[in-house]
């Protein structure tokens, strides 16, 4: 792909902007794929200038792979699908912002993902990535379940573990739960220190907390007594916005995200049951959206 150039014509932007990175993908208005890029997170709530950095950044490394030149963002519809793009302050000022391209819609990565997991039909999802949010579309009409940040909210999450595990060291230096290998393995990342590990936590962001959860799941295959708690407390987190997202009439329902395939299987049966395979992911639901925004046929 390197080195072609398309038609003159519109060219269609998706991103998909986490707590953890920022991917992108640029098309042909026929679907073709040009290029893809992989950026920083781009959670605006947690920084609207780190977001739209990121985002940039992603858009010009699909550039590069294409072999365009910058001035052909000016002809590119795109749909920023940002993590946080559902509060009102912050999707206010992101919607402020001057950005390089001939169209811009911005929604949440929730969205996007929902479109591209249905391919535009009614149905649920469930990200279970970094936070943690529910997403339903139902004739017509968007439902939201969660996903309002670490601090109050994205239980069952990767954020969530890796906080919820150093709690627990904490409380096995205290004396107040027994040590186990999950634990005792924490602990020497922070050289037994639980001053280190407050210092640390009063300054980590969701996607550091994050980092953590893999070594969680781990412990958990091999039945660390609490990782496999925490674990279980999470399936039983995500198993709640499923449920919801049930109840307001989602004919089907998937788990996405990157710790979608290691919370599955510990999901209740009455959630796996409702679960069906994503037709494509966040990225090809934001290329839909984009496509919707230009609002004209395929070349």
């Amino acid at each position: 792909m390197r080195n072609f150039r398309p038609k003159q014509g519109e060219l269609l932007l998706g991103v998909d902007g986490g707590g953890t990175h920022c991917r992108a993908r640029l098309s042909r208005r026929s679907g073709t794929t040009l290029g893809e890029g992989i950026s920083g997170p781009a959670n605006i709530r947690l920084g609207l200038e780190q977001s739209f950095a990121a985002v940039l950044d992603a858009a010009e490394k699909c550039l590069s792979e294409a072999g365009l030149p910058h001035a052909d963002l000016e002809r590119t519809s795109a749909c920023l699908a940002l993590a946080g793009a559902t509060e009102p302050i912050d999707l206010a000022k992101a919607h402020a912002r001057n950005l390089p391209f001939r169209r811009t819609v911005i929604t949440t990565d929730a969205h996007a993902a929902c479109v591209g997991a249905h391919q535009g039909r009614d149905g649920g999802i469930v990200i279970i990535g970094t936070g943690t949010v529910g997403w339903a579309t139902i004739r017509g009409r968007h439902h939201r379940v969660g996903g309002w940040g670490l601090p109050v909210s994205d239980e069952g999450s990767g954020a969530w573990l890796g906080r919820e595990a150093l709690r627990r060291v904490l409380w096995a230096r205290d004396g107040r739960i027994a040590w186990t290998g999950l634990l005792t393995a924490l602990f020497e990342e922070f050289q037994e220190d639980p001053h280190a590990i407050v210092r640390w936590a009063a300054e980590a962001r969701p996607r550091d907390f994050g980092l953590l959860a893999p070594m969680v799941v781990e412990q958990a295959g091999r039945n660390d007594p609490v990782a496999a708690e925490l674990v279980q407390q999470a399936a039983h987190h995500i198993d709640a916005l499923a449920g919801r997202l049930a109840a307001f009439g989602a004919p089907r329902l998937c788990v996405v995200g990157g710790l979608a395939a290691h919370i599955e299987p510990w999901l209740a049966q009455e959630t796996r049951a409702r679960l069906v395979p994503p037709a494509g992911d966040a990225l090809s639901g934001a290329l839909q959206l984009a496509q919707a925004e230009s609002g004209s046929v395929a070349a």
